[in-house]
């Protein structure tokens, strides 16, 4: 039976997707009775991707496409909502693991936690030794780094959010531009996991892929505009 609105955490969760429908219904299910608001930030679906979000109760907004302008146009739908002081952005083929509700409350009841943003462990649907090894190193990157990437989830309390400027509407690395300006001091790993589809790792290979995306990166720290790079990205 799903919990009382007065119940649930006072967070508003905000999905980009395209032609998503194939594993968007378990990433809001995963979500949906535990937290007051769902937005969907579609960007053009012609797949059943819609009727999938409106089915699970979310509301959904339509925006140009790309994770970008989606994400910008779902967390300006879900700023609208009452007792939602908290965004949580997660991507549409990406379901939380038990015990997520109480790693955000943990992270709700922190002093000061209106500054701090917070983010998941990765974890791949392979059981692979080439899933942990990618996995290990997403952590390591996370904590000497500070660069959560968007299949982990983005928590952050709307204050936070606005004062940094929010996701600007980027065509890639969209999520990067956005926790470089939240920077790594204000970022926190949540005790709890993010299990994110691995289908393109294992298209492209656990080794040809977080190589092509660290040139990416590269590329992007070095001022190649994310227009350019989205037609490389694929």
């Amino acid at each position: 039976m799903p919990s009382a609105p007065e119940s649930r955490l006072p967070v508003a969760v905000v999905v980009p997707a395209l032609n998503a429908a194939a594993g968007l219904g378990e990433a809001l299910a995963a979500v949906s009775a535990s937290v007051r608001a769902m937005v969907v930030g579609d960007g053009g679906s012609t797949d059943a991707t819609v009727a999938v979000a409106e089915a699970a109760g979310a509301q959904v907004v339509h925006s140009q496409r790309g994770r970008g302008p989606q994400l910008q146009a779902g967390a300006e739908a879900a700023l609208r909502q009452e007792g939602c002081p908290w965004l949580l952005f997660l991507h549409a083929d990406t379901r939380l693991q038990p015990g997520w509700q109480g790693a955000v409350r943990t992270h709700l009841a922190l002093h000061g936690s209106e500054t701090l943003a917070g983010y998941f462990r990765l974890r791949l649907d392979d059981c692979t030794p080439a899933a942990r090894r990618l996995e290990r190193f997403v952590a390591w990157r996370c904590r000497r780094m500070g660069l959560p990437y968007g299949d982990q989830g983005l928590l952050i309390h709307r204050s936070l959010y606005e004062a940094v400027g929010g996701f600007r509407p980027m065509p890639l690395m969209e999520d990067v531009d956005l926790v470089r300006r939240i920077g790594r001091a204000r970022l926190r790993r949540l005790a709890a996991d993010a299990l994110t589809s691995a289908v393109r790792y294992r298209c492209d290979g656990y080794w040809r892929r977080p190589a092509r995306n660290l040139s990416l990166l590269s590329l992007y720290f070095l001022g190649v505009a994310p227009e350019r790079l989205v037609r490389w990205y694929g």
